[in-house]
């Protein structure tokens, strides 16, 4: 699913303050893996979820997304490819405020071609399946934080992507509303097969996927594999 090659990523290039951020890193995430990668401030995680999202390019190396070579493709192609390919789940949820949650979850289906009907009705199960079923006509002031991030979940799968990339999606979250943002990662997971990519600062989240990459400075100095078992029979609210 994901294929990256001596990824390097310079910043301020060809000018005396130039400084690189990503020293050639490789990894591959195959499809259907639930993998984290985990590092502190300052580890280039951001760096990276901008080239994983295609987001942004590397200064040097070798991507593949899905079969795409994310170098070779023109701007216009990689906006096709986030929006049918990619669903983005942020640590800020990135809601647009005027409109109500069946609208935001609708969003990336309108961009698709999506009829209106068709939209409406995938919006109203996508909501469903996360809970928000009672919640669809509010708008984002009207919700919790973890009633917005459910929100966020059920926008990004809303051209049914190939890969879920989440961006510390806890980190605004006490725990209790942190569990049940896990859990809905991990039934996507285990009962629909999603590819999931979550970028954290947090040992223990990333000790709930199946594989870890630790990132350091720029560097991967290590993988291991993560203690996740199987969801636990507990069902989202």
């Amino acid at each position: 699913m994901l294929d990256l090659r001596n990824i390097h990523k310079s910043f301020f290039i060809g000018t005396p303050n130039e400084f690189e951020v990503l020293h050639g890193l490789n990894f591959t995430v195959k499809e259907g893996e639930f993998v984290s990668i985990v590092g502190q401030s300052g580890s280039g995680k951001s760096t990276l979820m901008n080239i994983i999202g295609a987001l942004d390019r590397p200064t040097m190396g070798e991507y593949n997304l899905d079969g795409v070579d994310i170098e070779k493709a023109k701007d216009h192609e990689l906006s096709a490819l986030r929006n049918k390919k990619i669903g983005f789940v942020f640590q800020t949820y990135n809601l647009i405020a005027r409109t109500t949650a069946l609208k935001n979850v609708e969003l990336p289906m309108m961009y698709a071609g999506v009829s209106r009907s068709e939209r409406t009705q995938r919006a109203k199960m996508l909501l469903e399946q996360v809970g928000m079923t009672d919640r669809m006509h509010h708008k984002p002031d009207e919700l919790s934080g973890g009633q917005k991030q459910r929100v966020a979940i059920a926008r990004a799968m809303a051209n049914n992507p190939s890969i879920i990339l989440a961006d510390e999606p806890t980190g605004a979250l006490d725990s209790a509303t942190g569990r049940l943002i896990m859990d809905i990662f991990h039934k996507l997971h285990e009962e629909q097969g999603k590819t999931i990519v979550l970028i954290t600062h947090s040992p223990e989240l990333s000790m709930e996927t199946e594989r870890i990459i630790t990132l350091k400075d720029g560097d991967i100095i290590g993988e291991s594999k993560g203690n996740w078992q199987g969801l636990n029979a507990k069902e989202v609210q």
